[in-house]
């Protein structure tokens, strides 16, 4: 009986996890495919609206340290409960308020609740489920990658049901249940019993080569992801496709990075070799990315495949080095928050920077030539990880 209570408790604890990590990219994501309504309605540059997603990301790097005071002050399950109804209410004001400072604010406190519960989601992975971080991390991925093809490829249908502020606010709803279900799970019994053995830990890793390393293969990883979020669509519509089909574009390369989030992980255990698998998922990220150069119409839907690759491998062994580096929750907690601290600072100014490269020069070549030059510095931080002291 009581084995069967814990591992029901063990399953309720995935499935919230899951439901938590879905509430991690849509407010971000559904903007992407509304670049265009946004900006013409509200007479933005590319520039101006590019912010609504360089804002959040930013935020999710400026104040993930904080996770580590949330959760020694406050505990995991009440910190990220507030945080989620954060991420529904400011989600939500967009539609009530859909103007071009209320977009802004909201971007700002949407990344700092994002922010926030990435690291002590992680945290508590390493804390509950030690032996299969690997797996949990998939399902974390899955959900977050999930959570972004939903909200890319929905987005553009409920635009063409209604109109653009609804279709993003809309996303808003899914953190009642998150919240829900979040709130009904339980730490189970077994492990939280071995919880209490273990003290909090005091890490400064300021002066630790590796944690920088980490620092920056997340930032450009998610530099990569984040400048194709934006700008995939865009860069589909400057070679001739109409928007609801660059908003296919997107969801099939968001398909593909939610297959890889969750197959991906699957197979560590059996093939441990993290290079391997950061050289393989690059490969195909540079096959995507030369398509989108020299391919026409047609190519840019097999690149958005190939891209899908690599980003459903990248985040997950970008989420799993932190875990790998270190033996509690705490110190989990502690590399976690540096490492998406600083790398979602540098992501946060890349789309940015798109814009405004494509405002002064009206294609996306440079923009192109910038997700190689991506893809190049993660290989040398791969290396650089690869190498043991």
């Amino acid at each position: 009986m009581a084995e069967s209570k814990n591992n029901s408790a063990i399953s309720l604890m995935i499935v919230a996890i899951l439901f938590v990590a879905l509430n991690l990219r849509p407010a971000i994501s559904s903007i992407g495919p509304m670049l265009e309504p946004i900006r013409n309605d509200l007479n933005l540059s590319n520039s101006e609206v590019s912010l609504l997603t360089a804002v959040p990301v930013f935020c999710m790097g400026l104040f993930a340290p904080l996770a580590v005071f949330f959760g020694r002050k406050f505990g995991l399950k009440r910190s990220i409960a507030v945080l989620l109804a954060m991420i529904g209410i400011f989600t939500l004001a967009r539609g009530f308020l859909p103007t071009y400072p209320v977009l802004l604010i909201s971007a700002f406190f949407i990344g700092l609740a994002i922010a926030v519960i990435s690291p002590l989601l992680s945290a508590m992975i390493k804390r509950d489920f030690p032996r299969r971080t690997a797996a949990l991390i998939g399902v974390y991925s899955f959900g977050m990658g999930l959570g972004a093809t939903l909200s890319a490829g929905l987005t553009g249908l409920f635009y063409t049901l209604v109109d653009w502020p609804f279709a993003i606010a809309s996303w808003g709803l899914l953190s009642v249940f998150a919240i829900i279900v979040w709130l009904r799970a339980e730490q189970p019994p077994e492990i939280k019993v071995k919880q209490t053995d273990l003290p909090p830990t005091r890490i400064s890793l300021v002066r630790n080569k590796r944690a920088w390393y980490m620092l920056l293969f997340f930032g450009f990883q998610s530099s990569l992801f984040f400048s194709m979020l934006t700008w995939l669509a865009p860069i589909a519509i400057e070679k001739g496709m109409s928007v609801l089909a660059a908003g296919g574009v997107l969801t099939l390369m968001t398909a593909v990075q939610i297959a890889g989030n969750i197959s991906i992980p699957l197979f560590f255990s059996k093939f441990p070799n993290r290079l391997g698998w950061i050289i393989m998922v690059l490969s195909s990220g540079a096959i995507g990315v030369c398509l989108l150069l020299f391919g026409d119409v047609t190519a840019i839907w097999i690149a958005a495949a190939f891209i899908g690759i690599a980003l459903g491998g990248l985040f997950p062994i970008a989420l799993l080095m932190p875990l790998d580096e270190t033996t509690s929750a705490d110190e989990a907690n502690s590399w976690t928050a540096m490492t998406q601290s600083g790398g979602y600072i540098i992501s946060a100014f890349m789309p940015f920077t798109i814009g405004v490269i494509y405002d002064q020069t009206g294609t996306h070549i440079v923009t192109l030539f910038m997700f190689l030059g991506f893809i190049i510095l993660l290989l040398i931080f791969a290396i650089l990880l690869n190498q043991k002291d």
